[in-house]
């Protein structure tokens, strides 16, 4: 099986496994050769409370060009957290014009969970997420990014199957030809669900929760889920390879001391 390359435009962090730092060594274990484009060098987890950042949208605008004139693709292209108005706009547009020449473009919209949003993010910024959207071949917000994405209604306890496919479509309508929508209660039931314009079908995957907090877990099942995309396996099985190595991996390590540095990969990649 020919593997496909495959490029993170992600933020970094120093201390722990999150974004491109869990990403990366995941993609890598599946085969794929991965290249990556900091969006911003972050000290640490933002758990800690305490941390700085480097915004490095001056450093894209400058990579863009030079990968150009070297000739540079990449069979896929993976988004995560974006920085700004100007740095989305930079990306998405260089998405766009590899999307004309056959990349896929994947686009985790990285801005809040549990109703609210992170620290920092504002109204600019879920600007920012839609203008990635529309460039996304697949996304996968979790509930509370897709509420603020398409401006739709929190609610804690969750929504109907018609709710939840509703939200989908509503994703949709901002360009994304597939898409997920993780950690969203369906019927009192955590879990994920899905349209898949290859064959125009909609899924609901339920799953039962581990009752501990790690930063990272998001990136882990993007990685996980795109490895095996890649590998061209349907979007559904794809869903469930990816669901099914997050709960392991949390399983494995819910009595870990210090969960804000995430979960330790490099010991369990074997088992995705």
């Amino acid at each position: 099986m020919s593997k496909k390359q495959i490029l993170l435009i992600n933020d970094m962090a120093g201390y722990g496994k999150v974004a491109t730092a869990a990403m990366l060594p995941i993609l890598s274990y599946f085969g794929h050769p991965t290249y990556n484009l900091p969006t911003a060098l972050v000290s640490n987890t933002l758990d800690y409370g305490k941390f700085n950042i480097l915004d490095t949208t001056d450093y894209i605008q400058g990579v863009f060009p030079v990968w150009k004139a070297l000739g540079f693709r990449f069979d896929a292209i993976a988004t995560g957290f974006i920085v700004s108005e100007r740095q989305a706009s930079i990306v998405s547009r260089y998405c766009l014009e590899q999307a004309e020449t056959g990349t896929t473009i994947f686009v985790d919209p990285i801005m809040g969970d549990e109703g609210k949003l992170y620290n920092g993010v504002t109204p600019a910024t879920i600007k920012s997420m839609r203008a990635m959207l529309s460039v996304a071949h697949l996304c996968y917000p979790n509930y509370t990014e897709a509420c603020y994405l398409t401006n739709c209604t929190y609610f804690p306890d969750g929504v109907s199957l018609d709710e939840a496919y509703s939200l989908l479509d509503h994703l949709r309508k901002i360009g994304a030809k597939s898409a997920l929508i993780t950690s969203i209660p369906v019927d009192g039931k955590p879990a994920v669900v899905g349209y898949n314009h290859m064959d125009d079908t909609y899924f609901r995957l339920g799953y039962d929760e581990i009752p501990v907090h790690f930063p990272g877990t998001g990136d882990i099942f993007s990685a996980i889920l795109i490895g095996h995309l890649l590998d061209d396996k349907p979007l559904t099985v794809a869903t469930q390879k990816a669901m099914d190595g997050v709960y392991e991996l949390i399983l494995r390590n819910k009595d870990n001391a210090d969960k804000n540095r995430g979960i330790p990969l490099e010991q369990y990649l074997n088992i995705l």
